[in-house]
């Protein structure tokens, strides 16, 4: 459904949201075998999230949302197989006091289990590989005659380390749908400790999460006033503009052009972004670039918002991030009136007028003083440790499957 309807959805928290949505589904539908029960569930979603990525290359909210999910996994996983192993060791324990069934039940040493732990936790690594770990580490055996009740307390034991491990995930995907819905009203929580009395805000174009954020200020009595650049060639600031004179806020209305002669009189800019990349930077709607350079010219702080599915694990240099689409040369001119200047008939090989719309600018991370996300507000410099609480390594590229049938 996601992918017939591409051009259906638009923007970042509509497509995360829907995106959560149909790995939570392929997750409570996929049949989880007895061993690697993580390993399943991460090829059923690596396996849709390449097809979600391909989809849409230039939503890279997908592709975050893939990857949050697949760390989801991952998580769940190992808290399974850490609490498996302290069971085991408490086990070990009461063997120790149980003399009478020491005989079936062989004592596992703290040197054991410490030895077993360490490999069944750790990433992978040569210091692992050659690590042994004792025989005696693995689950003790009992005598011929409980083979029977042994085995299906084993196959019970799956079975319901199965059900706790998609349990754990779909609760935790559950967990990740809410806090999408609700990060506009994370991050509009703590304009009151950035927007103060009288002040002068510039934004442009049109964002849901500055306009919740300037709300929120006007709510706590903060008196200012917000200049918007209209955002050719899409002019998403004229409904901006609109809205917030609906809800009692002092508007001021600029051309793009006009961004320059007027950043000596703002106090702050505040705007919204399409991703933020690992090293910081921002990629968001074309001609915030121009602004935060009139921000950085002036000494004025650059803010961007920006909720935690947002936040992109890769680098801008990544072959698999697409930074920019172009947009149908319609939005700036009219057809019939410059028809005869991308004609063809002249003899010529291609048209003597060519027109690029694009979507995005991306603004490097020295030009933005500072990120208010769902957690808090951040450094540029910190985003990287930021990201690596929401991403595992082993995630950070999805591969995409090579063609078949050539």
């Amino acid at each position: 459904m996601l992918l017939r309807s591409r051009n259906k959805i638009e923007g970042s928290l509509a497509t995360a949201r829907q995106t959560a949505e149909l790995l939570r589904s392929v997750i409570s539908q996929q049949r989880v075998p007895y061993r690697n029960q993580a390993r399943a569930l991460i090829d059923a979603v690596r396996a849709v999230g390449e097809q979600l990525i391909a989809a849409n290359p230039v939503e890279l909210a997908v592709g975050n949302i893939v990857r949050r999910v697949l760390h989801i996994i991952r998580e769940e996983d190992l808290s399974l197989t850490t609490a498996a192993m302290a069971g085991l060791g408490l086990s070990a324990a009461s063997d120790d006091e149980d003399d009478a069934d020491q005989d079936n039940h062989p004592v596992l040493s703290a040197a054991a289990v410490a030895a077993a732990a360490r490999s069944t936790l750790r990433p992978p690594s040569l210091q692992t590989l050659l690590e042994d770990v004792p025989d005696s580490a693995a689950v003790p055996h009992t005598s011929s005659s409980g083979g029977d009740s042994e085995g299906k307390s084993k196959s019970a034991d799956k079975s319901s380390r199965t059900r706790k491990l998609k349990h754990g995930v779909i609760e935790a995907v559950n967990e990740l749908i809410q806090d999408i819905a609700t990060c506009h009203e994370q991050i509009a929580e703590q304009a009151v400790e950035h927007i103060h009395q009288n002040e002068v805000i510039l934004t442009l174009g049109s964002s849901r999460t500055v306009l919740e954020f300037l709300c929120a200020a006007k709510e706590k009595q903060r008196s200012f006033r917000v200049f918007v650049a209209e955002g050719a060639p899409r002019y998403q600031g004229h409904l901006l503009a609109k809205e917030l004179v609906t809800r009692g806020l002092q508007t001021t209305l600029i051309t793009d052009s006009a961004v320059f002669a007027m950043i000596s009189r703002v106090n702050m800019v505040i705007v919204g972004a399409h991703a933020v990349m690992a090293n910081g930077g921002v990629i968001a709607p074309v001609g915030l670039n121009m602004v935060a350079l009139a921000a950085k010219r002036h000494a004025v702080p650059f803010v961007v918002l920006a909720g935690s599915h947002k936040l992109c694990p890769l680098y801008p240099h990544n072959p698999e991030v697409l930074l920019n689409e172009l947009r149908s040369p319609s939005e700036l001119l009219d057809f019939g009136e410059f028809s005869d200047c991308m004609d063809f008939g002249s003899g010529t090989a291609s048209p003597l007028l060519h027109v690029i719309n694009p979507t995005f600018d991306y603004v490097p991370p020295k030009l933005v003083s500072l990120f208010i996300t769902d957690t808090g507000g951040h450094n540029p410099s910190y985003m990287y440790r930021l990201i690596a609480d929401y991403y595992s390594a082993d995630d950070l590229v999805v591969q995409r499957r090579p063609p078949t049938g050539r």
